[in-house]
């Protein structure tokens, strides 16, 4: 979604030659009225819109959808801006002026990832401490806190974890696993979504004990996890 006419129907007539379904929106309350009747696989928001906080559109979304959101902003370009985005529940951070091949691209890098990572989670269900996560239904419950929201990058976070837990895992499997692309905010964008993930399942996020960092190689997950791997339905 963007404010500005011009660029809103250029992006859509690019991706409409690209074989992708493109829907543009000029604010927040266009943008709910669109999703509400048809729910997008990626969304796009620009920062720059006037009046509203396009990071609080970032923040909103990210909570109710497991879409991937791509930030394209002009005017807020220190790596602050940036990881603040990321940490709302943006997967990427395109600065203008951007080419519309590099977009496309993009696009499709995080729509393969969330792809990957659904087939990769379809109908497992880990258990570890008092968590348990439901990857059909997205859910992370515990009895203590009920139930946690990830955003879509949180959530393909944990699923890396969960999936090889007491092994050290490198910040490039992390980032994939993520589908974090912005180069510019590599190494910065795994430790903010470690921190977010250590929030949401730590006691003491600052004394982390399930989420560990080895120093010089990554991170490990120090749990047992139990899975229960459910098979998909018989569709025949």
């Amino acid at each position: 979604m963007d404010d500005d006419s011009r660029l809103r129907s250029m992006l859509v007539d690019y991706l409409t030659q690209h074989a992708f379904r493109a829907t543009a929106a000029k604010d927040s309350h266009q943008l709910g009225q669109i999703l509400a009747n048809d729910p997008a696989d990626l969304i796009i928001v620009d920062l720059n819109l006037g009046r509203e906080d396009g990071l609080e559109i970032v923040r909103s979304h990210s909570t109710k959808s497991d879409a991937p959101i791509i930030i394209i902003s002009g005017d807020r370009l220190d790596e602050a801006d940036k990881v603040v985005g990321l940490e709302l529940g943006a997967s990427d951070y395109i600065t203008k002026p951007f080419g519309l091949r590099e977009f496309v691209a993009r696009i499709r890098a995080a729509l393969r990832v969330k792809s990957a990572a659904d087939v990769k989670s379809d109908r497992g269900l880990y258990r570890f401490n008092d968590w348990t996560l439901n990857t059909k239904r997205r859910q992370l419950m515990s009895s203590a806190a009920g139930e946690v929201k990830l955003t879509a990058a949180e959530f393909n976070l944990l699923v890396a974890f969960l999936t090889a837990p007491k092994q050290v895992m490198s910040r490039e499997k992390l980032l994939a696993a993520s589908r974090v692309h912005n180069e510019e905010v590599f190494d910065r964008s795994i430790d903010v979504l470690i921190l977010r993930l250590r929030r949401k399942l730590e006691p003491d996020p600052s004394n982390p004990k399930l989420i560990v960092t080895e120093r010089g190689a990554g991170y490990i997950f120090d749990a047992e996890v139990a899975v229960e791997h459910r098979p998909r339905a018989n569709s025949g």
